[in-house]
């Protein structure tokens, strides 16, 4: 017996962060699966869960940051694989790296990256984790602790083991995002990375040589002074999730944690800074 389905089709502006915080709202009101586009995303819901004001609690819909509009339809049954494989493909990264799924070719490259996202963030395919998978791959991590904070779906603290980093801390708020992590470290044989649900908050007595945070503007600003009190003697801190014109605000909080101001990445008006503890 199939199951129905209400499938919403959600268009949102600016895309990120405002899908991925739509995904996690829509995800404590009962929708079990998710497809991202560049659009925005396509959630659904079994018929038997749904009412009609499931998303009178969903708040990003108030906020007047973001521009969302939706639509819905009853669907009689929804092959996940299927919608998922079509709109996932490969990642490649300056030559170097492929982000991936199971079911995709393997790649000749130095880093394959196999992982099933679900409903976390972190494929690759959004600018911000493509810039700091690059900041990755020109920096000798080789013997580093390193530090992934809200790691997603952990592929930056894969890429950051198979470079030679160890050990390595990847922290997520998230539940979802804690158990998809979990399961694309084992997925990719990854024997030095531990993965925590949790906050800044777990940081306290904790010391990293590079601390990588792809997260967003509020939550950066707030945390970066706990960052710079873990980071080591020239330690490095790569912050992304912001905007270009976020770049003053967030450099000078690092300033003013004493933190010196290294490198950019910009892809699409979204920016990947590099900070070192000198």
């Amino acid at each position: 017996m199939s199951t129905t389905y209400i499938g919403y089709t959600f268009k949102v502006s600016p895309a990120q962060p405002g899908t991925e915080i739509l995904i996690a709202e829509l995800g404590f009101a009962g929708f079990e699966s998710f497809v991202e586009n560049v659009d925005g995303v396509n959630a659904y819901i079994q018929k038997d869960d749904w009412h009609d004001a499931i998303l009178e609690d969903i708040q990003i819909l108030k906020n007047e940051q973001f521009s969302i509009s939706y639509v819905y339809e009853e669907i009689a049954q929804v092959n996940w694989n299927e919608e998922w494989e079509k709109n996932f493909q490969p990642i490649e990264v300056d030559g170097k790296c492929v982000v991936r799924a199971p079911f995709h070719e393997k790649p000749s490259v130095a880093y394959d990256i196999v992982i099933e996202p679900k409903m976390s963030f972190g494929t690759g395919h959004h600018e911000t984790t493509h810039m700091m998978l690059q900041h990755i791959l020109n920096t000798d991590v080789t013997g580093k602790k390193v530090l992934d904070m809200g790691c997603g779906t952990g592929v930056l603290a894969i890429l950051a083991e198979m470079k030679g980093a160890k050990p390595l801390d990847a922290i997520d708020i998230d539940n979802w995002c804690y158990l998809n992590s979990l399961e694309n470290v084992e997925r990719n044989n990854c024997n030095h990375i531990s993965v925590y649900e949790g906050d800044v908050s777990l940081l306290e007595n904790k010391t990293y040589d590079i601390i990588i945070a792809n997260i967003n503007r509020n939550i950066l600003l707030s945390d970066i002074h706990q960052y710079a009190s873990c980071l080591s003697e020239n330690g490095m801190l790569f912050l992304s999730g912001f905007y270009t014109e976020d770049i003053p605000l967030i450099t000078e909080e690092c300033v003013k944690n004493k933190l010196k101001y290294a490198d950019k990445l910009e892809k699409n008006n979204w920016v990947s800074l590099k900070f070192v503890n000198s």
